[in-house]
């Protein structure tokens, strides 16, 4: 049994490399993605599919920023689709090849909206809509990229605990939907201007998530690297994703009167926009390993004063 699963491991080694590939690429159209929105740079190019008419306008000005972001986003589109392919062909699991499928959907409707934004005239709707949808994309293909790892096949060594309270599993899942809707939040700030208590009060209920599952996993899982690592992963994107908002804030106060919109600033809002991607990512990525780590049956165990380690291969 264990040399068909390394034999398997060793046919889909190159599938996992390609998903991982097409992740990072996906991050890198979230972060062109948000230099075109830094710049102002969304209607540099009025029409659409093509630019001005062509494959190959002239890469001056606003021109740069978002036919660079189309160009890119044709690219992780392709790689998307072959993706897609690759799992319906060589992926066992029914719930990852469907993933898969979704995630080439998720690519063609992002696809649309893009060019729905600039066909009439970037409608803030539509454009939150746009950027909530990149966010969901990128974790569709992360999923893809951790699911066909070979650490995810081996399994993470479970530490089991027994206590009263929030499980670690809810509360890695309320974790990540809040940083989801907490990106929405940033959306709707960045594209209608509006919005800016309700984000500070997201970011506050998010860092309160995330302080608790990195005490949690410092007090009884610091022997779990599969738990215990991207934790503090979290907590580390969490300091520098606050230092990046509090920093976009004083910068834009700073050159609100600028005709147009300051290097600096367009820089530190792209890393705002950047590092949110990536604390959400993270938090999924802890939240699946705990799902698998501790299954809901871990629910059901008699309640104990201390935490029962039970170190297992899952």
């Amino acid at each position: 049994m264990q040399a068909q699963n390394q034999n398997f491991l060793n046919k889909n080694a190159g599938l996992h490399r390609f998903a991982v590939f097409t992740a990072c690429s996906t991050l890198i159209l979230i972060i062109a993605g948000a230099l075109v929105t830094g710049n102002e740079a969304g209607l540099a190019v009025p029409d659409w599919p093509l630019s001005y008419g062509s494959l190959n306008p002239p890469m001056i000005g606003g021109i740069f920023y978002e036919h660079g972001h189309r160009m890119i986003a044709s690219f992780v589109g392709l790689m998307t689709l072959i993706l897609g392919v690759w799992l319906w062909k060589r992926e066992p699991r029914k719930a990852v090849r469907r993933l898969g499928i979704a995630a080439v959907g998720a690519v063609v409707a992002q696809g649309i909206l893009g060019g729905i934004t600039v066909l009439f005239f970037l409608p803030a709707p539509i454009s939150i809509l746009h950027a909530c949808l990149a966010q969901a994309f990128f974790c569709m293909v992360a999923s893809i990229a951790w699911v066909t790892s070979d650490h995810w096949r081996r399994g993470p060594s479970a530490v089991i605990e027994g206590q009263k309270g929030v499980s670690l599993r809810r509360l890695c899942l309320l974790t990540t939907v809040s940083v989801y809707l907490q990106l929405i939040l940033g959306a709707a700030l960045r594209h209608s201007k509006s919005g800016l208590l309700l984000h500070v009060a997201g970011a506050l209920l998010v860092t309160f998530f995330i302080l608790w599952i990195v005490a949690r996993t410092h007090k009884y899982y610091q022997h779990s690297p599969s738990l215990f690592y991207p934790a503090v992963l979290l907590g580390v994107l969490l300091v520098s994703q606050l230092s990046l908002g509090i920093g976009s804030y004083i910068v834009r106060l700073m050159t609100r009167e600028d005709v147009q919109p300051a290097l600096f600033m367009v820089g530190i809002t792209t890393a705002h926009v950047a590092a949110g991607a990536l604390v959400l990512v993270t938090s999924l990525i802890l939240t699946l390993q705990v799902y698998k780590a501790a299954p809901p049956i871990v629910d059901a165990l008699p309640l104990s004063p201390a935490p029962q380690r039970v170190t297992s291969r899952i």
